[in-house]
């Protein structure tokens, strides 16, 4: 009797399991992972350093895990500095290639873009809607730069979009000579794309991502 309660038990934890994961992955349809230039020169030792790089390059990584563990689309951006003058992201240099955390594996799409809207230019657009996705979960860098001009983008041509904030970076900027610390202009902007009822992105940290 006791054999059969445990067999029971176990049968009916093995269904549960099996009705909440039909369940997530009904509720992540038509959903894709855009992982935005990640790239080595965003990293310490590169040409355009980013404040909590590598800590946002981890979270991005869990993300990513999470992705490929449940069969999910991912499209890695990858930026090629082309314009005169610029200092980093340059063809054919270790600077300009994805970081090792976040590698794409052979069936995941790259991406190649020359501006901060991963759009322009690229056929990303046709690449989502030939797939038929409507969501997107955006990560990346930089949170005021391409993931804004990307996620901005994406909300005029139709997408949902999920920002995981702590999966982002940027750095410090100037303005009228003062300095505007990373920590402020990562707050600020990912604010500002939220507000209004989230109206162009829902953001929210990696825990609260994973846990649903």
């Amino acid at each position: 009797m006791e054999n059969r309660f445990k067999t029971i038990l176990t049968l009916g934890l093995i269904l549960i399991s099996m009705i909440t994961m039909n369940a997530q992955k009904q509720k992540m349809e038509n959903t894709a992972l855009l992982i935005i230039d990640v790239q080595n020169d965003y990293f310490p030792g590169g040409k355009m350093t980013l404040e909590n790089a590598e800590q946002a390059a981890e979270k991005t990584k869990r993300i990513l895990e999470y992705f490929r563990k449940n069969n999910l689309p991912v499209i890695h951006i990858k930026h090629i500095s082309t314009n005169e003058g610029a200092a980093f992201f340059l063809p054919d240099t270790n600077g300009a290639r994805i970081n090792q955390l976040v590698l794409p594996e052979e069936d995941e799409k790259v991406i190649t873009k020359h501006f901060p809207n991963s759009f322009r230019g690229t056929d990303l657009l046709n690449d989502l809607q030939s797939n038929k996705i409507k969501n997107l979960v955006i990560t990346g860098m930089m949170t005021d730069v391409c993931v804004e001009a990307t996620t901005r983008a994406a909300f005029d041509f139709g997408f949902n979009n999920t920002i995981i904030g702590d999966a982002t970076a940027t750095r410090n900027r100037e303005l009228n000579g003062e300095v505007v610390k990373a920590a402020e202009v990562q707050r600020s902007f990912l604010a500002g794309i939220s507000a209004l009822g989230n109206l162009y992105a829902r953001v929210i940290n990696t825990k609260e991502f994973l846990s649903k």
